[in-house]
């Protein structure tokens, strides 16, 4: 059963490939999935392009564990050498848009639970949901269906992990800065240069250190990716817009960074966009976690943010395929890593289960 489970979730994943489903028009690519639960004969319902589904024999007296990860994809970048919307195997790599982030986890998932659908007397109740909206962490992705599914009581979000249990994640806070002086005339004198007087100001950014180190995630880390200002050469703007990247570790809160930034930095002006995609762990003695152990698989902290944010409840982000592929040129996983995912996911499951 297994190996036929690979041989469709694979299918499916060349499909997923050729379907465009950049984020909120994901609508296409919910069709497949759709496809898939109807061909497995495993009832399910769909909100947005959500698409979600519990274990047949789901028990209201038993916690419930989440099997999540997301069909939408970031639209390819200019280095694609091959087509993004073309399945392409070539060496045991399935090339194509979203086959690494998050495609390969997402199909081995659905096989998993597939797997584990019509089995009685389960430990834990099973629901999946395939996400849309992840990569743009829009209103209508994970984050939505929390009211919608049942009450979560621990999950397994599904990214490229190398299979290794990345048992914490840092959250995101992006700040909207100003740094303002006096606007004028290029050909004249101005000792209130909003650009120059953003110098010091990115000095700043550059060095300052958050006190609280993580074990686990390590130092918080903060960065400026976004400057803009004017409008014409001869034309001294008044302000300059900055945007600000903090990648928060476990040691702080969303509201105690955006508290911080408020009082210290030397900014005319910084507002945080949002404080809800927070950092989120498992207790490393977490029978998931002891599992994983088990099996030989290896614990980390996870820079990258993923749907973990939206959870408030225990979460383990686990995955096939490597976060580095993510988001680049000729993106691929390797199709023998989708083999061990599955092999993985359910031996993992097994245990607790």
């Amino acid at each position: 059963m297994i190996e036929k489970l690979t041989t469709k979730a694979i299918a499916l994943l060349k499909q997923l490939i050729e379907t465009q489903s950049f984020s909120s028009k994901e609508d296409n690519t919910a069709l497949l999935i759709e496809e898939w639960f109807n061909t497995q004969k495993i009832p399910f319902k769909r909100d947005h392009h959500n698409i979600w589904a519990t274990n047949k024999h789901f028990d209201d007296s038993k916690p419930t564990l989440l099997l999540n990860s997301h069909h939408d994809t970031v639209k390819p970048n200019n280095g694609y050498t091959k087509d993004p919307l073309k399945a392409i195997v070539e060496d045991g790599k399935l090339y194509g848009l979203g086959s690494n982030d998050a495609g390969g986890c997402l199909v081995s998932l659905m096989a998993t639970f597939t797997y584990f659908y019509s089995k009685k007397d389960l430990n834990y109740n099973l629901v999946i949901v395939a996400s849309a909206e992840e990569e743009s962490s829009g209103p209508n992705g994970l984050n939505s269906m929390l009211s919608i599914i049942p009450e979560i009581d621990v999950a397994i979000v599904g990214e490229p992990t190398l299979m290794n249990l990345a048992v914490a994640e840092k959250g995101l806070v992006v700040f909207d800065a100003k740094v303002k002086g006096t606007a004028g005339h290029a050909a004249h004198p101005n000792k209130d240069n909003s650009i120059y007087n953003t110098i010091e100001v990115l000095k700043w950014f550059k060095d300052y250190q958050f006190a609280r180190n993580s074990p686990v995630l390590g130092d918080v880390k903060m960065t400026v990716t976004q400057i803009n200002a004017g409008k014409q050469h001869n034309a001294i703007p008044a302000e300059v817009d900055l945007v600000i990247d903090v990648r928060v570790n476990d040691k702080y809160t969303n509201q105690q960074i955006e508290e911080i930034l408020t009082r210290k930095s030397p900014c005319s002006s910084i507002k945080a966009r949002s404080l809800r995609l927070n950092s989120s762990s498992i207790p490393i003695n977490h029978e998931l976690v002891e599992a994983g152990i088990e099996l030989g698989r290896e614990t980390y902290g996870s820079p990258t943010l993923s749907d973990q944010a939206v959870l408030s409840c225990p979460s383990l982000k686990l995955g096939p395929g490597d976060s580095t592929r993510s988001h680049t040129a000729d993106e691929f996983i390797y199709l023998a890593e989708i083999e061990e995912g599955i092999d993985i996911y359910i031996k993992l499951l097994e245990k607790i289960l």
